[in-house]
């Protein structure tokens, strides 16, 4: 509970025309209506939410709090004047009796200087703060009422009088207060928002990945580390261990190496390089030898695309048209056809015939799919809280997503119509998973590349098919991903991984983002284009996004090595790479790392699981046929089959330190996003 005096800070809210409605008696008396203003401040590592009188003179020791002891309660209904200012519209409205609000009375807080406080205004009794730590639940107005009002509720069950909202409604409040809490509905009461809760957590990681300010991260970090997590660790804080040591005295004497076991049971069931967990396989680090240098070509361009199109419309050698279109992406001209033989809407073998039949036909199933939530009327949508809470997830979201680019750019914009279109048809289509945010974000270039709905909506779904583990609420494929990031990254660089450990990131928390979008908010909106379609040719390995993360990573080790970069600064850092980094050079980075892993001869069969690379016959110096030890590994067809060989140099300087790797047998089993 914040102390009564505590009443300045920096405004973050501020709402006049907030009323206290302070009787329940049947007359028209303007005294039952408090007008006041609400406001939210941050003031010393806290934030409060505060209420007065709109003319209450008092000084702030005269604010009274919401005691422990409170024990006398008055019922709040809905006085005669609001009945008579609500109009015709609220009379015909489904719901026009305003509930029975239970509240308790409020208790002064003593003062320290033994001087009593002065009653000039009787209305002053009203007056409250709080810390919104000792936030419990919100409780809202049923849709339809009106005026809307929220009933604050506290940890010690203490309920603070309804706040009615007379100019405009509640909603810019609780936008503000989700920038600090989590809040979620409760399972038994849809009106009632409670604080903290984890079952939605995973989707209010998504609705802040880059706006939440620094403070509302220190704050969940304190409070829920699992949600903190998710919300915040690919995001910026400049003081986020000095707050987590300084401001709560039960982690102020931990030393550092304590802070990796506070943070590791954020996302549970994840575990990275824990050597002395029983049944992990330890590995002595062995030498990949020299890394080979990759060149880019130039984009695929039409007419070798032409070429490569039989009399029927099929595509021919389709391996090569691949590798092709790994080695240099596509010309934007051909990316509106070439995307969706990529993403599996088009089959590489079909005929330009079947290609039209098939659009048809999908062109039919999508627009089915659509008029099922058209044409749910707003009474049905009324008794349907999942439909609602997508489509104001989307509408949140498509109001926010590449709003910079020209496609998506300005109001009522049609490009931004059809994002919100999509995304509902897509709940019908997946009801089980339906919307999450951040999933604009993997739609929105695909529409831009598309400029037709149906066929943007297909490329999507193909598109999330490879990315629905990353969306769902168990996160499994963020979890997998991680693990598996962390071991590559060991392998290729142990020195490196040792000293984020000792810095208390060796969990990698700060690459969530990169993996959950597929680095959408990290390259330029055309750069993710090339991106996309890179990876999209399954080349040169199986998953070539995590050899991706640790290009860029690989890229800034001597910075944050030599700068000495701890936990703060390793998050800062690696967050405003954002939009600095040059993707064809970490594609060129990436694709060395894979050629360098696959000529290793003892690469560790967890690697090749995650790279997708099977072992083959081993001979060793002790066979029949007396030849070196040499292991062939395989990987997607013609992935390393090109004209132009890439030659070898020196990879740089090495950490060539004994040391192992911690590898969990589990790994193998886990399918990657």
């Amino acid at each position: 509970m914040a102390a009564a005096g505590v009443a300045s800070g920096k405004i973050v809210y501020e709402q006049e025309g907030v009323y206290i409605h302070s009787s329940c008696a049947k007359t028209n008396d303007q005294d039952s209506l408090i007008s006041g203003i609400l406001r939210v401040l941050e003031k010393d590592a806290e934030v409060i939410v505060d209420w007065r009188p709109l003319d209450d003179a008092l000084d702030s020791s005269s604010i009274r709090y919401a005691g422990k002891d409170s024990s006398s309660v008055v019922e709040w209904t809905q006085a005669p004047r609001e009945r008579a200012n609500r109009g015709v519209e609220h009379l015909n409205s489904y719901e026009a009796e305003w509930d029975m609000v239970n509240t308790v009375s409020f208790k002064k807080k003593p003062h320290t200087n033994g001087d009593a406080p002065s009653h000039r205004n009787e209305k002053s009794k009203w007056s409250f703060l709080f810390s919104l730590t000792d936030l419990k639940s919100i409780k809202q107005n049923k849709e339809g009422m009106g005026w809307s009002y929220l009933v604050f509720c506290l940890k010690d069950d203490v309920v603070l009088p309804a706040l009615h909202f007379h100019q405009g409604d509640s909603k810019l409040l609780i936008d503000c207060l989700e920038k600090y809490v989590v809040l979620c509905e409760s399972p038994q009461d849809k009106r009632i928002l409670l604080v903290n809760c984890q079952n939605k957590s995973l989707s209010q990681s998504f609705e802040n990945l880059l706006d939440e300010p620094a403070y509302g991260l220190i704050q969940k970090i304190k409070k829920d580390p699992y949600t903190a997590t998710m919300v915040g660790f690919s995001k910026v804080t400049n003081y986020i261990f000095d707050s987590l040591r300084g401001s709560d005295p039960s982690t102020h004497q931990r030393p550092p190496s304590e802070m990796a076991d506070f943070l590791s049971d954020a996302i549970p069931g994840l575990k990275i390089n824990q050597q002395e967990e029983p049944g992990f396989e330890v590995i002595t680090r062995i030498d990949l030898g020299e890394r080979p240098v990759v060149q880019r070509r130039e984009p695929v361009s039409l007419e070798e695309w032409t070429k490569n199109i039989d009399s029927e419309g099929r595509i021919l050698n389709v391996d090569n048209m691949k590798q092709m279109i790994f080695r240099g992406g596509l010309s934007h001209s051909l990316r509106k056809h070439a995307w969706k033989f990529l993403l599996g809407y088009f089959p590489w073998d079909s005929t330009k015939e079947e290609r039209t039949q098939l659009q048809k036909q999908k062109t039919d199933e999508y627009f089915r799919m659509k008029l099922q939530w058209k044409s749910v009327s707003e009474e049905q949508e009324k008794r349907n809280s999942r439909l609602r809470d997508y489509r104001s997830l989307i509408e949140k979201d498509v109001n926010r997503t590449d709003r910079t680019n020209k496609f998506y750019e300005g109001q009522d914009n049609p490009g931004l119509i059809l994002l919100h279109d999509i995304l509902m048809t897509y709940c019908m289509y997946d009801f089980d998973l339906g919307y999450v945010q951040g999933m604009s974000d993997l739609l929105s270039p695909l529409l831009y590349v598309m400029e037709n709905e149906v066929d943007a909506f297909w490329c999507f779904a193909s598109y999330m098919d490879q990315m629905h583990q990353n969306f769902e609420e168990q996160m499994q494929g963020m979890k997998t991903q991680l693990i598996q990031l962390s071991t590559l990254l060991r392998l290729l660089d142990s020195g490196f991984c040792s000293y984020l450990e000792s810095q208390d990131s060796g969990y990698l928390y700060f690459c969530f983002r990169w993996l959950l979008i597929r680095f959408k908010r990290e390259f330029s909106f055309l750069d993710i284009l090339r991106l996309w379609e890179v990876m999209w040719t399954d080349l040169p390995c199986k998953n070539f996004h995590l050899l991706l993360c640790c290009a860029v990573l690989e890229s800034e080790k001597q910075q944050i090595m030599e700068k000495h970069y701890g936990f703060n600064e390793i998050l800062k850092h690696i967050n405003e790479l954002s939009m600095k980094i040059d993707v064809e050079d970490v594609l060129c980075k990436a694709e060395a790392i894979s050629l360098q892993m696959v000529k290793c001869k003892e690469l560790p069969q967890a690697v090749c699981e995650i790279l997708g690379l099977q072992e083959s016959e081993v001979t060793t110096p002790d066979s029949d046929t007396g030849e070196d030890e040499s292991v062939g590994m395989t990987c997607p067809a013609t992935a390393f089959q090109s004209n132009n060989l890439p030659t070898l140099a020196a990879s740089g300087a090495r950490d060539d330190s004994p040391t192992v790797i911690a590898v969990s047998p589990n790994v193998s089993r886990l399918t990657p996003a």
